[in-house]
């Protein structure tokens, strides 16, 4: 206890006598180290009580009290001490203290560009969407324009909400090269080739009075992370995430806990594997990627749907498969898409060997509507598959790019949280 009776702050090197000087500090640097990962098992939900907490980092349950009061007293993290709640986790007769990320807590702000339009969001630990804002926006050909427009969406956001902000994260239908942050081919965008994204997106939050850092990344690859921390892909060390949302088709792959990306970001771009030789014509200059032959609008004209202006092509390609499975055309559509998506998934399972294969947008809702053909396609192509078949489940979360956007934002404060936060505290 410090003089007021209140629990040791991590930061708090005041002692009470010389002898005990050196084991306090022992202790205090101890737990200050294990700020970060302590603040990532509550983030992921791995840590919902002290008990858990304390095994987890397997540090002394002094120091883990030490840890979850400096973290609360950061404004990231409730603690909640009062008997009879859900999970104890510990001594029998003594429940351990509840752990829950502040409701109340500082956000990021996310944003998402796709082929018909884009969205902002407040987002604040543990993947909680706080706030969002779309826009039904033409996308023009100069990205300082939108990214510009979604930057001030999130900006009115922060205004409205009174929220402290730790930073800003982008998605984009894009792969992004590292180091430089630039969008390699926006295949469905109208930008120019190689647009230096991530310092447009910087200078624009920069302008508009934002704090923290401004990162960018490929919107299936922020999926897929979003997913591995808080959605479908929790606990999976190899977890392949492969999505169709407005345009395109594009995967992802978490190694051991870790996006692989690649020597320079460019890792995963699944939408060009080949799946249908004599297939329709790629923007790539290629046939019959997966890119053309398994996104909404392959879906649609499969149907012999024309689409139309007035909403994105995902939610009417939803829509049809919703509302008239039971059409022959439809149906036949989505299986001639289960099946071309199949062939692709088997022979990303061939190369990679995940222990989970997750799927977002259109490609979640073919899932849900004939899970039994998509999973004896890959099952009947894959090696692996055959001997004993890879789990496929649908992506959980709403809005998996924006919250992976987000977590891109969080990632230094997850990092460092004295260190980051400590001083504005």
């Amino acid at each position: 206890m410090n003089g007021n009776g209140a629990p040791p702050r991590v930061g708090d090197v005041t002692t009470v006598s010389s002898a005990s000087t050196s084991s306090t500090r022992t202790r205090l640097e101890r737990g200050r180290g294990a700020l970060g990962p302590a603040l990532e098992l509550v983030h992921t939900g791995r840590a919902p009580t002290r008990a858990v907490l304390t095994a987890e980092l397997g540090v002394t349950r002094a120091t883990a009290g030490a840890v979850a009061a400096e973290l609360e007293a950061l404004g990231l993290i409730r603690v909640d001490s009062r008997p009879g709640g859900a999970g104890g986790g510990g001594t029998q007769g003594r429940p351990s203290h509840r752990l829950s990320v502040d409701e109340n807590g500082p956000v990021a702000l996310a944003a998402q560009v796709h082929s018909d339009g884009f969205r902002a969001a407040l987002v604040g630990l543990g993947g909680r969407i706080v706030a969002t804002a779309p826009g039904k926006v033409t996308v023009s050909a100069d990205p300082a324009q939108v990214l510009g427009a979604v930057v001030r969406a999130g900006a009115e956001l922060l205004d409205r909400t009174g929220r402290r902000c730790i930073g800003a994260g982008l998605a984009v239908p894009s792969a992004v090269a590292e180091p430089d942050g630039t969008a390699l081919n926006p295949l469905h965008l109208a930008w120019p080739a190689g647009s230096p994204v991530r310092a447009i997106f910087a200078e624009c939050v920069k302008e508009a009075g934002i704090d923290g850092p401004a990162l960018t990344g490929n919107d299936v690859n922020l999926a897929a992370l979003a997913e591995h921390r808080h959605g479908a892909g929790r606990s999976a060390q190899h977890l392949l995430c492969v999505a169709t949302g407005h345009r395109g088709v594009g995967g992802a792959l978490v190694l051991d806990g870790r996006l692989h990306s690649g020597s320079s970001g460019l890792a995963l771009e699944v939408g060009h594997l080949t799946v249908n030789p004599e297939g329709r014509a790629c923007h790539c200059g290629s046939r019959g990627c997966l890119d053309v032959e398994a996104d909404p609008l392959a879906f649609l004209t499969a149907a012999g749907r024309t689409p139309g202006p007035e909403v994105s092509l995902l939610q009417q390609a939803r829509e049809l498969l919703r509302g008239e499975y039971a059409e022959p055309a439809v149906r036949a559509a989505a299986e001639e898409l289960i099946d071309r998506l199949g062939l692709g998934l088997a022979g990303l399972v061939n190369i990679l060997n995940p222990d989970r294969i997750i799927l977002g947008g259109l490609h979640r809702e073919l899932l849900d509507a004939d899970p039994e053909r998509l999973r004896a396609v890959v099952a009947d192509r894959s090696l692996w598959g055959r001997s004993g078949g890879v789990p496929i489940l649908p992506c959980t979360l709403d809005h998996n790019s924006l919250v992976g956007a987000a977590e891109l934002a969080w990632q230094p404060v997850l990092d460092d949280p004295l260190g980051t936060l400590g001083a504005a505290a």
